[in-house]
């Protein structure tokens, strides 16, 4: 069964992960990546255009599907190391939340409907999704990522899997160590 969610993050966020194919929640916790399968949709609300700042936006940014695979560890220097899981997303348009609040199942007659958003991740009907799409006037259409995205996307796959490896191996020890020891 599809899942249908938003994803919280900033405009400026969202471009990057659209260039380079792929979406991250909750500064990179990997979770509510997990509570996401592959065929799910995805809608990015973005109430900012950088992250941190104060110049609103409030608008639905991006959309797409999750592709096949799971979450993985990306590896993006300076000692961050984010959980993301790839997406296709497709072309469409930035719509304002404001003329949907009160559309939306999740907004109507909320006076905070704001709060909601603050986890970074919410679950959506299919009927307000459906409300999102037409909105950002979605064509269809799948942006590929960039050549430069897609090789960043083989990369840091197989970073992520050297990592996941190591720290199972790591893991492995220390369970053997434990019970041995």
């Amino acid at each position: 069964m599809t899942g249908y969610w938003i994803a919280v993050a900033s405009a400026e966020h969202v471009r990057r992960g659209r260039a380079e194919g792929f979406m991250q929640v909750c500064h990179g916790k990997a979770g509510p990546l997990r509570r996401i399968k592959p065929g799910d949709r995805v809608a990015y609300y973005s109430p900012t255009i950088t992250f941190a700042a104060k110049d609103r936006l409030q608008a639905f940014t991006a959309i797409g599907t999750v592709r096949q695979g799971e979450a993985y560890l990306a590896e993006t220097g300076g000692g961050f190391r984010p959980w993301r899981r790839d997406i296709d997303w497709e072309e469409a348009r930035e719509a304002p939340i404001r003329p949907l609040l009160d559309a939306l199942d999740f907004t109507a007659g909320e006076p905070n409907w704001g709060y909601r958003f603050r986890f970074g991740l919410l679950s959506v009907s299919r009927r307000d999704f459906e409300r999102i799409e037409t909105a950002m006037a979605v064509r269809g259409n799948r942006l590929p990522p960039s050549d430069e995205g897609e090789a960043s996307n083989r990369k840091r796959r197989r970073a992520a899997l050297t990592s996941a490896r190591r720290a199972d191996a790591e893991h492995a020890h220390d369970i053997t160590h434990d019970a041995v020891g």
